[in-house]
C-alpha cells in the first residue's frame, strides 16, 4: 500500500521460490453506485486488513496500549483516514476500465473504520471524474507490484438494473508468468526492478445492464 507509513516502506519485496510473494493480505468489498439512467458514478470499497498488517498500524500510530486487540473512540478517531493519506501517483488499488480505457476516480471520501478481534477494516468512497454507463465496466482491485494481495470476497453490491460477475484469477498462469519474466532478468535487477505482476492476480468483477 503507498499510505504515507513509514514502516512499512522498510520491508523489500523479494521473490519466494520465483513466485511473486505478498506481504499484506486485505480481504475486499466492492460497492457500485449506479444512477437510474444507468450511469457508474462511484464506488464505494472495503478493505479488511489481516492482523499482522493491523497490528504494525496500531504499533505505528501509538494505538491499544492494553493489547487487547479493540480501540477506544479516540483511538479510532486517530486512526481514521489513516489508508487514504497516499502518494503522489498512487491509484488507490483500485482500477475502472471500459473497452480497455482506464476510468479516472476522485480522491478516497473516508466512510468508515472500525477493528474487531485485532483487525482493522475500512470503507471509502470513490467517485468517478466522469460518470459512464455501467454496461460492460471493469473493476480490478490490485496493487501492481504484489506487494499488497487483495482478495475480492468481502461481497459485491451493484445498485440499480446492473449485476456483477466475478471473474477469479488464473493463478497457474499467474505464477507462470511471474517465473518466466523473473529468468529473464538479472538476478541482480529483481529487488530493484521487480515486474509488476498484481494485475495478473486481481480478481476480475465485468458489469452488465439490461
Amino acid at each position: 500500500m503507498k499510505h504515507a507509513l513509514p514502516i512499512l516502506t522498510a520491508f523489500a519485496l523479494v521473490p519466494v521460490g520465483g513466485n511473486a510473494h505478498p506481504h499484506i493480505f486485505v480481504n475486499t468489498g466492492l460497492t457500485v453506485i449506479i444512477s437510474n439512467a444507468g450511469q457508474l458514478e462511484a464506488v464505494e470499497i472495503t478493505w479488511a486488513y489481516d492482523e499482522f498488517y493491523s497490528l504494525l498500524i496500531f504499533e505505528d500510530l501509538a494505538l491499544d496500549a492494553d493489547f487487547d486487540g479493540e480501540l477506544t473512540q479516540q483511538e479510532l478517531d486517530k486512526l481514521q483516514g489513516f489508508d487514504l493519506q497516499w502518494s503522489e501517483g498512487y491509484e488507490g488499488d483500485s482500477y475502472l476500465t471500459n473497452n480497455g480505457v482506464k476510468l479516472a476516480l476522485g480522491a478516497g471520501e473516508h466512510l468508515l473504520t472500525e477493528v474487531s478481534n485485532g483487525q482493522i477494516t475500512t470503507r471509502h468512497r470513490r467517485e468517478l471524474a466522469q460518470p459512464v454507463s455501467a454496461d460492460g465496466v471493469v473493476f480490478r482491485a490490485y496493487d501492481p507490484t504484489y506487494y499488497t494481495a487483495y482478495t475480492l470476497n468481502q461481497g459485491l453490491e451493484v445498485s440499480g438494473d446492473c449485476k456483477g460477475e466475478i471473474t477469479p484469477p488464473d493463478l497457474n498462469a499467474a505464477y507462470s508468468m511471474v517465473e518466466e519474466l523473473l529468468y529473464s532478468m538479472p538476478a541482480s535487477q529483481t529487488n530493484d526492478a521487480y515486474p509488476e505482476v498484481g494485475e495478473a492476480f486481481a480478481d476480475v468483477v465485468r458489469l452488465s445492464c439490461e
